[in-house]
């Protein structure tokens, strides 16, 4: 003979169940989407050298047109967007106190070949590197001035098809970037502004794009650092 419970009883029963599983989710590691060898709170590789698994490719915007996104020769090789490609890493990166380093080149054209975007803060910045007309290296933008207009503003005769090593630190005090071993700049927080133009809002919060040029990636790594390190003492790609 079958019993029907009260109406009260179930609910309580249901409500009892509910608030346990939410309880036990909140108990549960937060874990970072994308690569799995990249876990809060410590470093990794952010390409595996074989895939785009931990990659998305960008299709909206000015990256709608992009060139053929590929893994090449253990390489992430971004065609010839009309006028962008770029793809933004799945995971979620720290907000300060991290290096992203990499290696980057241009294959074909004459626009920047790495446009490195990441959080500053509860903000976002670009480094720009060979952009306008080729040589152009800059942090876009501080207080609403981009990459060619800027303190941080710098020329490189960018060779094709060499590999450069780029890295940018982000401590709770300073932005700071390299070319191979050459400091770029290092621009304070304090009373500063940082921005990303619009046509690389679709970057954030952690992405690289080319522009109207051909260029790969490899080599691609995020670490944790002492805000109170000294810049020249940091991870190379």
């Amino acid at each position: 003979m079958s019993r029907s419970w009260p109406w009260q009883i179930v609910s309580t029963l249901a409500l009892t169940v509910a608030c346990g599983a939410w309880a036990a989710a909140d108990d549960q590691p937060k874990v970072s989407l994308g690569d799995p060898q990249v876990k809060p709170g410590e470093g990794g590789s952010l390409f595996d050298g074989k895939s785009l698994a931990a990659w998305r490719v960008v299709d909206t915007q000015d990256f709608e047109r992009h060139g053929p996104v590929e893994v090449k020769d253990g390489a992430i090789v971004l065609g010839v967007g009309q006028p962008a490609s770029g793809i933004v890493w799945k995971g979620r990166p720290p907000r300060e106190n991290y290096e992203i380093s990499l290696e980057a080149k241009r294959m074909e054209g004459s626009d920047f070949f790495c446009g490195l975007t990441f959080p500053v803060g509860d903000s976002h910045a670009s480094f720009i590197v060979g952009g306008w007309g080729g040589g152009v290296t800059g942090l876009s933008n501080i207080d609403g001035y981009s990459a060619v207009e800027n303190q941080t503003t710098g020329y490189t005769e960018f060779l094709q098809d060499r590999w450069y090593r780029i890295r940018v630190r982000v401590t709770d005090k300073a932005v700071a970037a390299w070319i191979d071993d050459d400091q770029q700049f290092e621009v304070e927080h304090e009373d500063r502004r940082f921005s990303v133009w619009w046509e690389q809002e679709p970057m954030r919060p952690l992405g690289i794009a080319t522009w109207r040029t051909k260029g790969a990636l490899r080599n691609m790594k995020l670490t944790p650092i002492d805000g109170k390190a000294p810049g020249n003492e940091g991870s190379s790609p």
